[in-house]
């Protein structure tokens, strides 16, 4: 693979806009991030979530709660650049199973969490686990080989390969990626004709099949988004952590993705996920963690979370009487009232 390819995996990947949202309307799709998130909240609740969701409701709401069946447990997890306190993590416990949440303010560090959690980076002190294994101090490709698998902000697809050579680079244990085997083509074909099946079948299930032989670059904002979830499904992960999934999406995506992520949990995956839309954490999330400033300040359910004074204040700061999930919030007017009184203070 030539460097160029490799630097447009971090540089120069601004996402394209998604399809107008008249096409949308005329459809029959979701006008705006409520309507999607109103349409995934009363889909049809499975097994497992149930499952989940009860024993989840036996969880105190509070900091660091212990839960019945935690896959991923961090403990005093600390990340400082220069003075600065970016992550201060004293006790978290992910509930295997469960869609959970992971919200707060620009700055509040959820990103750099994520980062460490996943062996992006490294922490000035700190432990973590993953199903019982300690996946402190690993790499990230030794974390996805254990079974977490995170997707990015900034979407990562190679833009010159075609969305299906996309896929199979994220297919595992390759013989043909081995120099000397790669020579040897009857050591990796049928790994490679099942891998391909595989891939499409999962592009099916995005509805990117049609999209296979596209080059990556042509792909809309969303559709992106879809083909790095798409990607991070081909590994098989146990556990699946999603940056900012519904960020800079078409609402007419947005029902998409909402619907594929609760797919996941419904097919027995653990998904975190990070997301400012606090409409769409209040209509699909099990669980939702809140930090403030490095901190975890909360941690409940979504309708008791969103009451919390502490997430109030760390959002809204003096508007203590707004309900953070309240559809209204996206009322023109009311938005208009809240920044007119934000330029006052």
């Amino acid at each position: 693979m030539s460097a160029d390819m490799s630097e447009e995996t971090t540089a120069g990947q601004a996402d394209q806009p998604d399809q107008p949202e008249q096409a949308a309307h005329a459809a029959g799709q979701p006008e705006s991030v409520v309507d999607a998130a109103a349409a995934a909240a009363v889909a049809p609740t499975s097994a497992v979530a149930a499952e989940a969701r009860d024993d989840l409701a036996q969880v105190e709401p509070v900091v660091g709660a212990p839960k019945p069946d935690a896959i991923l447990v961090a403990d005093d997890v600390v990340r400082r650049f220069g003075g600065m306190t970016a992550v201060d993590v004293d006790h978290l416990e992910v509930q295997r199973g469960a869609i959970t949440a992971l919200i707060g303010p620009n700055g509040a560090g959820k990103t750099t969490f994520f980062n460490l959690l996943t062996g992006f980076d490294t922490p000035q002190s700190g432990r973590w686990s993953f199903e019982g294994n300690s996946l402190a101090g690993k790499s990230g490709a030794r974390v996805a080989q254990a079974g977490m698998v995170r997707t990015f902000q900034l979407t990562k697809a190679l833009s010159r390969l075609t969305v299906l050579q996309n896929m199979l680079l994220a297919s595992p244990k390759n013989p043909g990626e081995r120099f000397w085997l790669s020579w040897l083509p009857f050591t990796w074909r049928a790994h490679e004709k099942a891998a391909t099946e595989k891939a499409m079948e999962i592009l099916a299930r995005f509805k990117l099949d049609t999209k296979a032989a596209d080059f990556a670059g042509s792909l809309s904002g969303g559709q992106r988004k879809l083909l790095e979830m798409a990607r991070a499904l081909m590994t098989d992960p146990t556990m699946i952590m999603l940056d900012e999934p519904m960020a800079g999406v078409n609402p007419a995506l947005v029902q998409s993705l909402l619907g594929h992520v609760q797919a996941l949990r419904d097919e027995g995956m653990t998904v975190l996920f990070v997301e400012h839309d606090m409409h769409a954490v209040r209509h699909i999330s099990d669980w939702v963690v809140v930090m403030a400033e490095g901190r975890i300040v909360a941690e409940g359910p979504p309708t008791t979370v969103m009451q919390d004074q502490a997430v109030v204040d760390a959002y809204l700061g003096a508007h203590h009487d707004t309900d953070l999930g309240d559809d209204a919030l996206l009322d023109p007017e009311i938005l208009a009232r809240l920044e007119a009184e934000e330029e006052k203070r």
